[in-house]
């Protein structure tokens, strides 16, 4: 539409979902452009001369682009459209126009880079401590999250993830200056078609601050002509996030001002990839030049030694057990809370139901008694206790609260993992803290129907404890959570709890203009004139999820009240609906409602889904009208619960 009212002849729009190209029908409509721009319900890649389109154009306009630059297809798009679809580009050498030419916005790109700490993105991709919860992490299982370069694993989708580093809690620290990895031209064909197949490529930052070595950023600044750029950048408030590529692998992830951070760049499969990402100590000084790509030495069997040091210690153990876990997962398992928490109420559980456990319990972390006779204990442990009491735990993804249940008493845990790689990185923990292997078995393997997980452990036996997931990492409530709770309950035997056994919902009135604009188009004014609001906004949710309530641009309204109790031991305390009383404290404009959960494992264990340490994110719903308010204001929220979903509602 910009295009035609700037004056071109002729205009052409392609998009291949069916929703979103109907939607582009009713804006162009709606602008009285009907007939006047050409849509086409294809994927560029498909477009051919003189089929949909009768000959060459002279521009292509595309965004195809996402925080790592190529990742949505813009190299592959345009070497299309230069050879099927483009007038020829003008020559570099001539200055005056005489003809048509051809021409891409944006017309370049250069990436940047920089090596940062952030505590958060660490305890996201890298497992941080030997012991949980009195278990022990054998040295035997190496954790990656997806992103590694080097796990090898088919999980590994992109070889980045994304952060909005200016929301991140707690911030991170600049390690080195921005570097320039790589510049692109988009109206160099010849250098488009290079791009996949360049030979990696080597760069060198010199650490400027020490500190811990978490991950490389990644940012472009989008040329769009000879006057106008836009940057991702950090320090810029734009809609796109910036590539992250954690650093994992290393023995040592300290660095000193003085050292180099040291990475191979490549753009394999169109992607830009940032891998081997190591650090050199200061006394092997470097150069890296990208022209040739080799290594400018200062003393050269210095610097090779540290490199071959560099290389053999940065791989992974030959003999360990490779495990791929998701960025929650491993967050989670840095959640030493958590852990904790869950260990204390099953040991209370397990007391109540075996009075005897405490001079059964398992001494696994070997004070006192020696190793042999260790494991002699524990090898004729369940033969001592011919009744043991089962734990099943269904919560999703990897979770090690199976061998921390088998650690407390007479028990056989049951994990509900379903990947090879999960059951056995368990299977070799398990073995490093001496278990008896028939303390953990998978329960899916015991079941013929793999729908129908909660059952019987035995045809004569209960469940002691059922550990259900109750709260999506996104910061919803799980699916069908209720529903589960009610099959658990008559699957318990008599004292045996379902953890958690309620979890208690809490919002708070704020005004953020910020999930205001990410929510929905406000009016005409960011589309410059052009009515689009109303068709866009057709597909707002109400609900923003994945929110870092810590980092969240937002003024509170109100203090955090209690809106709702989800009670998964006695259904007769939960209620569908409520209305809660709330006074406002600020004046100002509520414009959403964020929540978040205690979970409640017993009354002296819960757990605050909003803290710090927490691998659970925030969400909230935003009003669709913002609502004036002051000081002493009195609201009431409509609560409502059904099949796991909220809605709030706001009255005066």
């Amino acid at each position: 539409m910009f295009a035609k009212k700037a004056g071109a002849s002729l205009v052409y729009a392609c998009e291949l979902s069916k929703t979103m190209y109907e939607l582009a029908c009713d804006v162009v409509a709606a602008n009285n452009m009907e007939g006047k721009i050409n849509l086409l319900h294809l994927k560029s890649l498909d477009i051919e001369i003189p089929k949909h389109i009768p000959e060459r154009v002279s521009l292509v306009v595309t965004e195809t682009v996402d925080a790592g630059l190529f990742g949505e297809g813009i190299v592959e798009s345009l070497i299309h459209a230069w050879e099927h679809l483009l007038l020829q580009p003008k020559p570099k050498n001539q200055d005056f126009s005489t003809g048509d030419y051809g021409r891409v916005i944006p017309a370049s790109a250069t990436i940047f880079g920089m090596a940062v700490e952030c505590k958060e993105i660490r305890r996201h991709h890298r497992v941080g401590m030997q012991e949980i919860a009195g278990v022990h992490l054998s040295n035997s299982v190496q954790f990656f999250s997806p992103t590694c370069a080097s796990a090898g694993s088919e999980e590994n989708v992109e070889p980045y993830t994304t952060e909005k580093l200016s929301r991140i809690p707690g911030g991170y620290v600049p390690l080195t200056e921005p570097c320039q990895v790589m510049t692109v031209d988009f109206n160099n064909l010849q250098e488009l078609k290079s791009l996949a197949a360049r030979k990696p490529w080597k760069l060198s930052l010199p650490v400027i601050e020490g500190g811990i070595l978490d991950a490389v950023v990644v940012w472009f600044v989008l040329q769009l002509d000879d006057e106008h750029a836009l940057s991702t950048s950090p320090s810029e408030e734009t809609c796109w996030e910036q590539a992250v590529y954690p650093v994992q692998g290393l023995p040592d992830y300290s660095v000193k001002t003085g050292d180099t951070v040291l990475m191979e760049v490549c753009c394999q499969d169109c992607y830009l990839k940032i891998q081997e990402i190591s650090s050199l100590p200061s006394k092997c000084g470097m150069d890296t030049s990208e022209k040739d790509d080799t290594l400018s030495l200062g003393n050269e069997a210095e610097l090779c030694d540290a490199l071959a040091g560099l290389q053999t210690t940065s791989k992974q153990d030959g003999n360990a057990q490779v495990c791929v876990l998701e960025s929650t997962e491993i967050a989670l398992l840095n959640n030493v809370q958590y852990h904790k928490c869950f260990k204390a109420a099953m040991d209370k559980v397990l007391s109540a139901l075996n009075p005897s456990k405490d001079s059964q319990s398992m001494d696994v972390d070997g004070h006192g008694s020696g190793m042999n006779l260790q494991e002699n204990q524990n090898k004729s442990f369940l033969d001592a206790a011919p009744d043991p009491l089962y734990v099943l735990d269904v919560s999703e993804g990897f979770s090690i609260l199976p061998i921390i249940a088998s650690k407390l008493g007479p028990v056989r845990a049951y994990s509900s993992v379903e990947k090879e790689q999960h059951q056995a990185a368990l299977n070799v923990i398990s073995e490093a803290n001496h278990f008896p292997k028939e303390t953990l078995e998978f329960w899916l393997s015991h079941l013929e129907d793999e729908s129908v997980v909660l059952q019987r452990p035995k045809s004569d036996k209960l469940w002691s404890i059922i550990i259900l997931d109750v709260i999506e990492t996104s910061g919803l409530i799980q699916q069908e959570v209720m529903e589960k709770a009610a099959i658990s309950r008559c699957l318990l035997h008599s004292g045996g709890k379902i953890f958690p056994q309620y979890v208690l919902v809490y919002g708070m009135l704020v005004e953020s203009e910020s999930l205001l604009l990410e929510s929905a188009v406000q009016g005409t004014e960011p589309t410059l004139g052009f009515n689009i609001a109303p068709f866009i906004n057709q597909f707002k949710v109400p609900v923003r999820v994945y929110l870092n309530l810590s980092t969240l641009p937002c003024v509170p309204l109100s203090k955090p009240a209690e809106l709702l109790r989800l009670d998964l031991m006695n259904p007769l305390l939960n209620s569908s609906s409520r209305e809660v009383k709330v006074e406002i404290c600020k004046s100002g404009q509520v414009t959403a409602i964020p929540f978040w959960y205690h979970i409640y494992l017993d009354e002296d264990h819960s757990l605050n889904t909003s803290d710090e340490s927490s691998h659970w994110k925030q969400a909230a719903v935003v009003l669709n009208e913002p609502l004036q308010v002051q000081v002493g204001d009195e609201l009431v929220l409509d609560v409502q619960h059904h099949k796991s979903n909220i809605c709030i509602t706001v009255k005066r």
